[in-house]
C-alpha cells in the first residue's frame, strides 16, 4: 500500500468519528451543569421538536426569523434530571430535543414544523448520519389539542417531498430538561474546534440557506 492510500484510509476511517455528535472531554464542572429554561415572553409561544443531534437543530432556529430562544434538552423519556451520558446510553428514553421559544406575531407554529422537515431526515428511524439510536429519533411534542393537529397535518403534507415514509413520532409534550451548559449554542461556540461542526452542521445550515 502506498503512503498516499494509507493517508486515505485513515481519512475514511476518521470520518465516522469526525461526523458524530460526541462533544469533547475536557470541561469545567459549569459546563457540566444543566442549563436554565429560557423565560417565555407574554405572547411568545413554545414547540419542542427532535430531528437528531440536538446541536444541528438548535443552530439552525437560532437563525430563524421570529424565534426568540432554542434551546437543547432532552425530553420524551422516563428519568428525572438525565445527564448526557445516561441519555447516550438509550435507556433512559429521552431523546436530544430542542425547546423552541417564539413569536406567533412573525413566524406560526406551521413554518416551525416546517423548517422542521426541512432540517433533518425524517424518515430514518432512531437515526440521523452517523448518530443512532431512540436519543436520535424523530419527534414532535405538541403542547395542545391545536398543535397537535397541526403536527399531522404538517406531517402529511411534508410526505409528498419524501420518497421513503415518514417515521416522526407526534406525541404530547412531557417535562423538557435543559442538556448542559455546554451543548448550549454549540455549533458557534465550537464551529473552529469540533470537526461535527464543519463536516455536518455547517452544511446543513447552507442548505437550508441559514448561513453560519
Amino acid at each position: 500500500m502506498t503512503m498516499n492510500h494509507r493517508s486515505i484510509l485513515a481519512l475514511l476511517l476518521l470520518i465516522p468519528t469526525l461526523a458524530s455528535c460526541e462533544p469533547p472531554k475536557a470541561m469545567t464542572a459549569p459546563d457540566k451543569h444543566a442549563a436554565k429554561m429560557p423565560e417565555v415572553p407574554a405572547g411568545a409561544e413554545v414547540a419542542t421538536v427532535a430531528g437528531g443531534c440536538f446541536w444541528c437543530i438548535e443552530a439552525a432556529y437560532r437563525r430563524v426569523d421570529g424565534v426568540i430562544s432554542a434551546t437543547s434538552g432532552y425530553t420524551g423519556g422516563n428519568v428525572k434530571d438525565p445527564t448526557y451520558e445516561q441519555v447516550c446510553d438509550g435507556d433512559s428514553g429521552h431523546a436530544e430535543a430542542v425547546h423552541i421559544v417564539f413569536d406567533p406575531k412573525k413566524i406560526s407554529y406551521e413554518r416551525v414544523l416546517a423548517w422542521f422537515w426541512d432540517l433533518h431526515d425524517p424518515t430514518t428511524l432512531n437515526r440521523q448520519g452517523n448518530d443512532a439510536g431512540t436519543q436520535y429519533r424523530s419527534a414532535i411534542y405538541y403542547h395542545s389539542d391545536a398543535q397537535k393537529k397541526i403536527a399531522e397535518a404538517s406531517k402529511a403534507a411534508a410526505q409528498a417531498n419524501f420518497k421513503d415514509p415518514i417515521v416522526t413520532e407526534i406525541t404530547k409534550a412531557s417535562e423538557f430538561y435543559p442538556a448542559e451548559n455546554y451543548h448550549q449554542n454549540y455549533y458557534d461556540e465550537n464551529k473552529s474546534k469540533n470537526p461535527y461542526c464543519r463536516f455536518v452542521i455547517e452544511p446543513k445550515l447552507k442548505k437550508a440557506k441559514l448561513d453560519p
